[in-house]
Formats: C-alpha cells, sequence, structure tokens
C-alpha cells in the first residue's frame, strides 16, 4: 500500500497556493515543485517550499507565493521528507479552486500569470502554469452556417480599432487568415470565420490568434482562466462538412483555440 500523503490545496484569486499534507516522517520536509522537460531535455531549476508545522495533528503547511511566477508548463510536486532523502511524487487530496471558476478579476495587467493544480493520468498532483505578454480568453464558440463565431476578451494589451483575429496555418507561418474583430459593450470582442476560408490547403490545422493592433504581435485565443487545466476532452465541438472537407474548433494541449480541416474521401 503506498505511504505517499495526500496533498491538499488551496488557490485564492491572486493565485497564491497553500499546500497542506501529514508527511509519514518530518525531519526537515520540503516541497519540491519541478517543470516537467521538454521531450529528451534536463530538468532546469526546481523551485523549493519549506514545509512548516501547522496546528497540532502532524499537519505541515507551505505556501508558494504570486511572486516569483511559475514558468509556463507542467510543475510535478514532490515530498523531500530530509536533507539527505529521495523525492517522492505527490498525490492530490482536495483541491479548492473556487477562486478560479468565475474567471478572476475582468482585466489582468501584463504579464498574464495563472496557475491551476490539477491530478495527473496517472494519479499524482502537479500544477499548470501559464506565463503570457497578453492573452486573449476565449469565451462561447458558436458554429452555425458554415460559420464560426468567437467571443473573447483581451488581457495584458489594449484593443485598438485595427484589431483583427488571424488564423495561422500550423507549419506554415507565413500562410494566414485574417477576419475582422468586432468590439463588444462589455469590453470584449468577437470574430466570425467562414468554414470554407480554411479547407483550400486540405487536411491541415489553423491556430487562432489576435492582433491587437496593426503593428502588434500576435496574442494567442485560448482559454485559461478557470479551473479546468486540460480542456481538450472537456470541450468538444462537432464537426461540420463543407465541401469535401469536415472542420471543428478544438483546444489544444495547451488550452489554446484552433482549428482541424481533414479532407474527406
Amino acid at each position: 500500500m503506498s505511504t505517499t500523503p495526500r496533498t491538499h490545496c488551496r488557490l485564492d484569486a491572486d493565485g497564491r497556493i497553500t499546500f497542506r499534507l501529514r508527511p509519514p516522517t518530518a525531519a526537515r520536509p520540503r516541497l519540491l515543485l519541478v517543470l516537467r522537460p521538454k521531450k529528451g531535455g534536463p530538468e532546469e531549476t526546481p523551485h523549493t517550499l519549506d514545509l512548516e508545522p501547522h496546528g497540532d495533528d502532524g499537519e505541515f503547511r507551505a505556501v508558494l507565493e504570486p511572486l516569483p511566477r511559475l514558468a509556463e508548463g507542467r510543475w510535478d510536486t514532490y515530498l523531500l521528507p530530509g536533507p539527505a532523502t529521495g523525492r517522492e511524487r505527490l498525490r492530490p487530496g482536495l483541491r479548492d479552486l473556487r477562486a478560479l471558476v468565475d474567471g478572476g478579476p475582468p482585466d489582468r495587467p501584463s504579464p498574464v500569470a495563472v496557475r491551476v493544480p490539477y491530478a495527473t493520468k496517472d494519479g499524482f498532483l502537479a500544477i499548470r502554469a501559464w506565463l503570457r505578454t497578453a492573452h486573449a480568453e476565449a469565451g462561447p464558440v458558436d458554429i452555425a452556417d458554415g460559420t464560426m463565431t468567437v467571443r473573447a476578451r483581451l488581457h495584458g494589451a489594449v484593443l485598438s480599432p485595427s484589431a483583427e483575429a488571424v488564423l495561422r496555418l500550423r507549419g506554415a507561418g507565413d500562410t494566414l487568415h485574417a477576419v475582422p474583430v468586432r468590439p463588444a459593450r462589455d469590453g470584449g470582442f468577437a470574430f466570425t470565420v467562414a468554414y470554407e476560408d480554411l479547407t483550400a490547403t486540405g487536411s491541415r490545422v489553423w491556430d487562432v490568434f489576435l492582433r491587437p493592433a496593426a503593428d502588434a504581435p500576435l496574442t494567442r485565443v485560448g482559454r485559461l482562466l478557470d479551473d479546468v487545466a486540460d480542456r481538450k476532452a472537456v470541450f468538444v465541438y462537432p464537426r461540420v462538412t463543407v465541401g469535401g472537407s469536415a472542420v471543428r474548433p478544438y483546444y489544444t494541449v495547451d488550452n489554446d483555440l484552433a482549428v482541424e480541416v481533414t479532407a474527406l474521401g
């Protein structure tokens, strides 16, 4: 039977995460966060938090403050029971993510930093972190009459009158399809894409961006500001047949919005 402690965590509106656990041994316990390396790459410098006794029931607590910000990626959590012991993966206990449910403040400054504790597929506790200069948070995606209409809100930058949504063909960065943006009264914006405009390239994927101003860099459109760490299998949109292709929007493994085109026949 596993002795790995269950680790409870609570996230507040500022991005602060409080961890609570009862280590089986407690010489000088620490909590270790390790950024999962890219395939074949080395581990980078980890982030270590002291675990301090909390109460008189053997529980320890560690606090991950909003600063410094975590680099974008997936951070695995470990227990270091003492100075001369190896690390142990931590399993999730209760995760209080109520502060994330409503999306947080309506306008976030740059850089946009997001943290979401989650349970990995193999049953361990990890933190999904995003850190972006600016971010366009997608809301409802409406599909009708061979079109996709996306409502969104820009964080970390200012939406100018010349703003446009840009779809970029994956693997061919110079192939772009731009459509105008319609500002909304609530401070957000919307844009509509005709599926037939994306089908000439055959079976490909288009990544969705916003260009906030004529001379501004592209900002990814995605959905990061809630309690869902992995959206790809949760938000599933229907395929629509357009000519000889099937088209569907979807969220990538990074929760960014994309459009998949599959040639039929």
